[in-house]
């Protein structure tokens, strides 16, 4: 993986850096109502909350709906929308910072109301639906256009904002490190579809909270800005009819204000729309990812590779990994991939069907294809010259060229048949789930952006379909968790800052030696800023192991291993531990020999947890000190409760620096103390 990380670095960087991805959130000091009231169990509430409500017109221009919780109110003038609540009256919108103009005649419908502005070619619906306000737009005219709304967190009871970047984060709307410029938050604008892992966002409101959910995540961005020390978030749609997002939704509903509320609605929201993946349900289609139950995941260099290496890793006592190798000229050979199956492990190559280049000249396998693939299946900017890949190297490939061509042609199948014939019965396919999607505007393959979504899980579907292969890929966005059984990255937070450290070479670490580039295996700091945003336990929520856990296993980024950042070691184990995640490694001959009975030791204590928590869904969520610095997870209906302290003193008897994790029918905890194991 020479370039891999550079050219992932570069191509994640500018999305991250044109949204500017440094959001958090902290946990309020509260203890949460257990989520698990609002996973299944609430799921059917909803739906039993699901007919069809009648909507209330009053004033001319103020439209009631029923949600639960309360009564929603929208202001056609201005589309300000308030609910009230057995507590009082709340604000879920301000008024549109882009004023729709002068609205039409409301008319009430069988499910809610309807009303256009004709100054603007919008069309809005707003209804009830499953406890929640939908908001419907849909613009009628031909010209592009936006639309910033709803504009939240301006409630004066607006304490704390949640955002789903990698793993999920919750800040207090008046921190100031994150109402300052070192935190790259204030007026950062965040693509929903490839800077978020989640389409959503939430507030909490005193004791009550917010979630606010948005279907058509292609084309709307979410931007925060600080507001007389205080954050607040404002959403953008942009109408194309080019672009194919001429319709925008934005649901609302009322939560109990949790940090994680705001998962949990979408979790619903996902399950009721049979849009939840199960990751039981993957084991039974592909027997193979059972083997992902226990096992923390690495990338294999040198030594690592070769049957040798496994056996030496199996003796350590080593049960359960996963095990992927770059698509260089030395890939685990089928002896290496047999002696890996025979520890218990799985196997898989790295590869992407994103980047083209000149077969002559291409610097990296992957990016070498048959026949014209290169440059006919380039994609085609709206000045019809290809798109630069990666690093500006050889083009974009069009995912609706390859879905033209693949009945014929075979690329992909042919592409993955080559890449597995060792007997790998794993692949991770680099972007696909990440995000980054595109417009082609090609005459042979054009497609807009929901059109490479639906080709990328169509082949990521049939790689993953039954008897096929365990898939994974990066940073996934929600919108593939059914097609995959892993990802490396949406556990990350990851801030602009990272890439400016990674670009330092010197203090990084770079390509060299070619068994064990510097860097990823030499050990480096995160500037002080970068680290806090990161990795302060403080800010971190589980809001995606929320909503699906029980449906892929997900990680950190996989440049950034365990032993890469040296001073976020143990929090990153108590995490691990917490969301009931595996740590990512990477190994060649040398740290299997020095650290391998470190892994050793983490796995043997990670592996009953996760056999038997990985396939339940993460019920609860709550801090239990003023600090937040003591957390407490539950999976299950109780299957297995953990217990991490982040902090320096005792809590309840456990230290500092500690996880106390106790499976149903534990007679005591079972503790893990990471700092002690690192030594």
């Amino acid at each position: 993986m020479h370039f891999i990380t550079s050219r992932r670095n570069a191509r994640t960087a500018r999305t991250v850096r044109a949204a500017a991805v440094a959001l958090a959130v902290t946990v309020p000091c509260v203890t949460l109502a257990e989520v698990a009231q609002a996973t299944a169990p609430q799921a059917k509430a909803q739906t039993a909350a699901s007919a069809p409500q009648s909507a209330r017109v009053h004033a001319g221009h103020l439209v009631d709906l029923p949600v639960r919780g309360g009564t929603a109110t929208v202001d056609t003038a201005t589309l300000r929308v308030t609910a009230r609540t057995p507590k009082g009256e709340v604000e879920l919108s301000a008024p549109a910072a882009t004023a729709p103009g002068k609205a039409g005649k409301v008319t009430v419908t069988a499910d809610g109301a309807r009303w256009t502005y004709p100054g603007s070619g919008l069309a809005v619906t707003a209804r009830s639906e499953q406890g929640r306000l939908v908001v419907s737009v849909k613009s009628t005219g031909a010209a592009d256009r936006t639309l910033s709304w709803p504009v939240t967190g301006t409630d004066r009871a607006a304490s704390a904002v949640q955002l789903p970047r990698g793993e999920g984060l919750s800040i207090p709307v008046g921190d100031a490190f994150w109402n300052s410029d070192r935190a790259q938050l204030v007026n950062s604008e965040l693509d929903m579809s490839s800077a978020l892992t989640m389409p959503l966002w939430g507030h909490t409101l005193g004791g009550r909270g917010v979630s606010y959910l948005v279907p058509t995540d292609i084309g709307t961005s979410l931007r925060s800005v600080s507001d007389h020390g205080r954050l607040r978030t404002t959403a953008t749609h942009r109408f194309s009819r080019g672009e194919g997002t001429t319709d925008y939704t934005v649901t609302f509903a009322l939560t109990d204000g949790s940090p994680v509320a705001p998962a949990v609605d979408y979790r619903a929201w996902l399950e009721q729309h049979g849009q939840l993946g199960s990751l039981r349900a993957k084991i039974d289609a592909v027997p193979a990812t059972k083997k992902l139950l226990g096992a923390f995941h690495a990338y294999t260099w040198g030594d690592a590779r070769t049957a040798e290496g496994m056996k030496k890793l199996r003796a350590l006592g080593v049960d359960r990994m996963w095990l992927g190798y770059d698509a260089d000229d030395t890939p685990m050979d089928a002896a290496a991939v047999a002696a890996a199956k025979k520890a218990g492990y799985l196997v898989g190559p790295y590869d992407s069907f994103a980047n083209g280049q000149d077969p002559k000249s291409s610097d990296a396998p992957t990016s070498a294809w048959p026949d014209k693939v290169y440059p006919d299946f380039c994609v085609q900017g709206a000045d019809g010259k290809p798109v630069p890949g990666f690093h500006d190297r050889g083009c974009y490939l069009s995912s609706e060229a390859f879905e033209k061509a693949e009945p014929t042609r075979h690329y992909l199948a042919d592409r993955t048949k080559k890449m597995t014939a060792n007997g790998a019965d794993s692949y991770f396919l680099d972007v696909d789930a990440a995000g980054e999607l595109f417009r082609d505007h090609s005459d042979a393959h054009p497609m807009d952006q929901s059109r490479d979504r639906a080709n990328r899980l169509a082949r990521m579907q049939r790689l993953s379909g039954k008897n096929r292969l365990v898939l994974g890929s990066e940073s996934a966005g929600a919108w593939s968790n059914q097609v995959l059984a892993f990802d490396h990255g949406s556990g990350t937070p990851v801030v602009d800052g990272l890439w400016k450290a990674q670009r330092d070479k010197e203090k990084w670490g770079g390509y060299t030696p070619a068994k064990a580039p510097g860097i990823f295996f030499k050990p480096a700091e995160l500037p002080a800023d970068v680290a806090k945003a990161m990795y302060d336990p403080a800010y971190r929520v589980p809001l995606f192991e929320t909503a699906l856990h029980d449906s892929l296993v997900n990680t950190e980024r996989w440049e950034l291993s365990y032993d890469k950042l040296p001073q976020q070691k143990t929090t990153r184990a108590l995490l691990a531990m917490l969301y009931n995640t595996p740590l990512n490694f990477v190994l060649d001959g040398t740290s299997i020999q020095e650290r391998g009975s470190e892994l050793a030791a983490l796995q043997k204590y990670f592996k009953p947890l996760h056999e038997a928590a990985g396939t339940q869904a993460m019920t609860g969520f709550r801090t239990l000190n003023a600090d937040r610095t003591v957390q407490r997870t539950v999976f299950g209906d109780g299957t297995l409760t953990v217990t991490a302290n982040f902090g320096t003193k005792a809590h309840g008897g456990l230290p500092g620096g500690c996880v106390d994790a106790k499976l149903s029918g534990d007679k005591k905890p079972r503790r893990l103390c990471p700092a002690d194991v690192n030594r």
